[in-house]
């Protein structure tokens, strides 16, 4: 072998040392896409999209964790799953999450909120969905609480409708980013938490939901309407005036409304933006 073809042998050798040594440097090319991604929006903050930047929904039908979307619904608003789903490093994966719907194709799930799309946003950024019926809510990491509207059924079993009458009808309620009731109690006053004992000793029948002030809120909902108090050192959110709490026999069930039942129906009721403010 002559010196002219050791030479070009060298050269050959050398390139392709330096291009395999940058390819190491990035990203593979197997590497998946962030199916779930993060994005601000300048008018609702933090919200929920694909990879390619459409936006994702809940519903508030859904609190319980399963789609109720079905039929001619799935039309305006397709399911969102990708097998094997991958995240913005700033959201926990265990929140995400798929199961198989009752018609059959999977679904993802964010916070146990099946995720949606909205057949007319058209391009990426799109928010065109956003309060539909009061019950179709962009995706977002950050709500503090959450519209549910469904069935009440209390605790003794019955179904409510939205004056605590027995009867069939779904309610309009807020709940926690994880579709946890929350409810107010009648006798409170303005602010003014009157249940909770100073030593908490019957906090655990009914919690103090203990978040504030709001983030994330459904955009139908007056944010002024959100604000904090402090009971005995420990703060608690507050709508329209009236303190927010758990029912401790929920048991931490989405969609569980057990407590509007307790002690008589409409002692402790639900709420949502149309709801009397508490009384001074």
């Amino acid at each position: 072998m002559g010196w002219g073809t050791l030479f070009i042998a060298g050269i050959i050798a050398v390139s392709a040392f330096v291009s395999c040594k940058k390819d190491n440097n990035n990203t593979p090319a197997t590497a998946l896409p962030n199916n779930i991604r993060v994005v601000n929006n300048a008018k609702y903050g933090k919200i929920l999209t694909d990879s390619a930047g459409r936006t994702l929904y809940f519903f508030s039908n859904d609190p319980n964790g399963t789609s109720t979307c079905t039929g001619g619904c799935l039309v305006a608003w397709p399911v969102f799953y990708k097998a094997s789903p991958t995240s913005d490093t700033g959201l926990n994966k265990t929140d995400i999450s798929s199961f198989t719907r009752s018609d059959g194709p999977q679904q993802l799930s964010y916070k146990g909120w099946p995720l949606y799309y909205y057949q007319q946003d058209s391009v990426a950024g799109d928010v065109k969905g956003e309060g539909i019926g009061n019950v179709w809510f962009v995706a977002k990491p950050d709500y503090s609480v959450m519209y549910a509207k469904t069935q009440l059924v209390g605790n003794d079993g019955a179904n409510y409708d939205s004056t605590y009458k027995v009867g069939t009808g779904k309610t309009l309620y807020l709940t926690d980013d994880l579709g946890r009731t929350l409810y107010a109690f009648a006798p409170d006053k303005f602010k003014k938490n009157t249940y909770t004992k100073s030593d908490f000793s019957n906090d655990a029948t009914w919690p103090i939901y203990q978040v504030g002030p709001a983030q994330g809120i459904p955009s139908t909902i007056n944010r002024t309407l959100f604000d904090t108090i402090h009971v005995f050192g420990k703060v608690q959110l507050t709508f329209k005036g009236w303190p927010l709490y758990y029912f401790g026999p929920d048991n931490k069930v989405r969609g569980a409304t057990k407590g509007v039942s307790v002690p008589t129906p409409g002692v402790w009721p639900v709420l949502n933006q149309f709801s009397a403010t508490a009384p001074l």
